[in-house]
């Protein structure tokens, strides 16, 4: 059991919106219940998403961040950042996309910090988007060295006043299941998980369906974890940083 004793501050690094609703939702709920204040930060605009061809797909990036707004609301996370970089643009990442995520962990200075695994998981080879590998591998080299390294991204310091801070630990997701050692009961935030991603309306089809699709994907956490019958749960790989 890792235990959330001394975390006050998180922040969940994704590449898109609704990302962390569907794979940290019900986690991210229990945190912010608890006085942990959660941060998120989304890479992309999310332009390529929706299903919708009657949508203007110029209007998608201004669509999906409201959802985005709307659904951390609902799981009580108040604090939404956007750097709207293109999808598709974080394979490549420019040296900007580093500082920027440097300037943010010492801005919002998180004891943990939730982001995709960089690792290819082939059980589930339509969830490693290649902005999502980008993401975790940015995020994780961002973390060490330069975040809490005080000659690194001087000007941060010396322009913005942002002193180096450490990152104790990252939660990953994702993640091949091999590396996967800590899992989160989300049983009782579940239905604020649904509701979070239901908030994400253009890019869900079947909103009748998404509570049921939910929990079948989910519900092998829960016997990985040897909870009970019924019980539901979200996998990460914690990894120690700090």
């Amino acid at each position: 059991m890792i235990a959330d004793r001394g975390v006050e501050r998180t922040l969940v690094v994704v590449a898109h919106p609704d990302d962390a609703e569907f794979w940290a939702g019900g986690t991210i709920a229990g945190w912010t219940d608890t006085g942990i204040e959660v941060t998120y930060c989304v890479l992309t605009d999310g332009g390529g998403g929706g299903f919708d061809p009657d949508v203007p797909r110029g209007e998608i990036p201004r669509i999906r961040r409201t959802e985005q707004q709307q659904a951390a609301s609902m799981l009580g996370v108040r604090d939404v950042r956007f750097l709207e970089s293109a999808e598709g643009s974080l394979l490549d990442a420019p040296r900007q996309l580093h500082e920027d995520l440097v300037r943010i962990i010492r801005q919002v200075r998180p004891q943990r910090i939730v982001t995709w695994s960089p690792e290819w998981n082939w059980q589930r080879f339509r969830s490693c988007h290649p902005d999502h590998l980008a993401t975790g591998a940015a995020v994780l080299k961002a973390i060490y060295p330069d975040a809490s390294n005080p000659f690194a991204v001087i000007h941060l310091k010396q322009d913005e006043g942002l002193e180096p801070w450490t990152v104790q630990e990252a939660w990953l997701i994702n993640s091949p299941q091999q590396e996967i050692n800590h899992y989160v009961d989300i049983t009782d935030t579940f239905d604020r998980k649904v509701a979070a991603v239901r908030a994400h309306a253009s890019q869900i089809k079947n909103l009748d369906t998404l509570a049921d699709r939910l929990r079948q994907r989910i519900a092998p956490n829960a016997v990985a974890a040897g909870l009970t019958d019924g019980r539901l749960a979200e996998a990460f790989q914690v990894v120690v940083t700090g």
